[in-house]
């Protein structure tokens, strides 16, 4: 019905002047020693069955896109650091509020200057290839990340570290450039054996609750249970795999057929199809949408286009056809689950069409018929997809054609993310659990700054938000920068979608994170 409606709806805006695995049997079945029920006595129902976790079994979860590298501190794509996020572990992690709980450290401190960190390492923990975490290890990883190892900083946040000192086989001290409240959050980097590091890619090895046991390109990645995991009682699946699904339509099928038991990421559409056969879970997601716009293009390269374009689109409308009205809609590349940085700019451009603005700024603009737009998308995303489509049927009234060119996930993340080579596209960006990931990125000099955003009062505000210690004052320098952004329009910013997933009613324990990744450590049959 869905699907029909949506059909009805491009249409019918073509003739508008203006748009407003298993275990050994698949089921999951426990052995005698991990009995998944008891029964119990209750005075007021009489007998009644207490579901327990079960032990074992199997699970395959459908993702969108290939791995671009199995090294934890190489990958790029929020889809890869989904599925390593079981496999990798830093000295911190997330937990399910948002918070960071301590992982292979079992304590840590911050000296008052914000400048020294020190770690203690937790008793008994082991990589998967048995050998224990020591302090040479963590060394060894945060050197390698910051680029004290060899000059090369793989990530930029843990760039600002001079040093990382071993006070005992237990303890490492780092040593920072300039405090920076928000970069405890970086200490999420996997830490992997000494020496390891050219090795990961073909044979990674952490101390997640599965370890790795094969990747095929193209087919997906085997995971299987950690034994020695430090975390009592995790997990409970005996295998897990991610398998690569191109397509909706494949995915609806493998549901329906239950060949994967795990699908997140789903359109509204789909959600609708799939809600008398699955579990439908959904929770806001950490994830930007936007319509992103190259800004050394010749066209874009003009503020007064790029703001047509975000007069043009009806978010409102877009978020209803796509999401089913759960996105939480935007105009900058601020969450909003981020209530202390984030300021609601939405009125800025509306959140329906302003067509007779857009036409207005094009015609200053010396485009008073319109110009050719192409949207990049990577096709194996149903919901940019859906996206693309609604958007492109939108921009007509404006006068500004159109087209969408779908790509693959590796060409989209080449020839957009790290060449640059494209007008516009429909993506997502993630973020952890801090401002600065997400503002950083659109500073002039950043190696991720793909929409070749230049600002210079954006890099003079951004180094300000960095550098202050003090909530109140971050919180007012991160609200500039979503205004200069937004101002700018750097990019036409759409909604932070929704994360739905389809899970098997076989299934409970999956658990929502606030930041991109799907943990399968909670995961058991029921």
């Amino acid at each position: 019905m869905k699907k029909k409606l949506f059909s009805l709806f491009l249409s019918a805006l073509l003739t508008m002047a203006v748009l407003g695995g298993c275990g050994s049997d698949g089921t999951g079945e426990s052995s005698e020693n991990n009995p998944s029920k008891e029964t119990v006595e209750s005075s007021q129902s009489g007998t009644e069955v207490v579901e327990h976790p079960q032990y074992g079994g199997s699970v395959v979860v459908g993702i969108q896109q290939d791995i671009d590298s199995l090294d934890p501190h190489k990958a790029t794509a929020a889809g890869t650091k989904e599925i390593l996020f079981n496999v990798f572990e830093g000295l911190v992690k997330p937990d399910k509020n948002g918070d960071l709980m301590k992982a292979l450290a079992s304590d840590y401190t911050v000296s008052e200057d914000g400048l020294v960190y020190t770690f203690t390492l937790r008793e008994g923990v082991t990589f998967h290839n048995g050998s224990p975490v020591t302090a040479n290890d963590v060394k060894y990883s945060l050197d390698r990340c910051s680029g004290l190892l060899d000059g090369t900083p793989l990530i930029s946040s843990l760039s600002v570290l001079t040093e990382v000192n071993i006070i005992d086989d237990k303890t490492v001290q780092v040593t920072v450039a300039k405090p920076n409240t928000e970069l405890i959050y970086s200490f999420v980097a996997a830490i992997i054996p000494a020496g390891s590091g050219e090795d990961e890619n073909a044979s990674p090895i952490g101390t997640g609750p599965f370890s790795f046991v094969s990747y095929t390109p193209q087919v997906g990645v085997s995971l299987k249970k950690n034994e020695n995991y430090w975390q009592a009682g995790l997990p409970y699946l005996d295998e897990v795999n991610f398998k690569i699904i191109n397509s909706a339509e494949t995915a609806l099928m493998e549901l329906q057929g239950e060949t994967i038991q795990v699908y997140p990421y789903l359109t509204d559409s789909q959600a609708e199809e799939l809600k008398n056969k699955f579990q439908i879970l959904s929770h806001p997601s950490n994830v930007v949408q936007a319509l992103y716009l190259n800004n050394a293009d010749p066209v874009l390269s003009d503020v007064r286009i790029r703001q047509a374009i975000c007069y043009a689109i009806d978010k409102g409308m877009l978020n209803e056809f796509v999401a089913g009205g759960n996105g939480g809609l935007i105009s900058s590349a601020m969450l909003p689950t981020l209530t202390t940085y984030y300021v609601d700019l939405n009125d800025t451009y509306g959140n329906s069409a302003n067509i007779e603005k857009a036409k207005q700024l094009m015609t200053e603009a010396g485009y008073p018929d319109g110009f050719d737009l192409e949207i990049t998308v990577p096709s194996n995303y149903e919901f940019h997809m859906q996206t693309a489509e609604v958007i492109a049927e939108q921009l007509k009234a404006a006068g500004i054609r159109a087209k969408i060119n779908p790509v693959e996930w590796n060409t989209w993340l080449q020839d957009c993310y790290t060449d640059r080579k494209y007008q516009s596209t429909i993506s997502g960006v993630t973020s952890d659990m801090t401002p600065g990931y997400l503002t950083n990125r659109f500073q002039s000099t950043s190696k991720k700054n793909f929409i070749n955003y230049s600002n210079p009062e954006y890099d003079e505000v951004y180094l300000k938000a960095a550098a202050a210690l003090d909530t109140a004052e971050k919180a007012g320098y991160y609200k500039q920068l979503q205004k200069i952004i937004c101002d700018d329009a750097g990019s036409a910013f759409l909604q932070a979608p929704p994360l739905t997933v389809a899970v098997s009613p076989k299934l409970e324990g999956y658990v929502f994170y606030p930041v991109y990744v799907q943990d399968m450590s909670t995961i058991y049959y029921k």
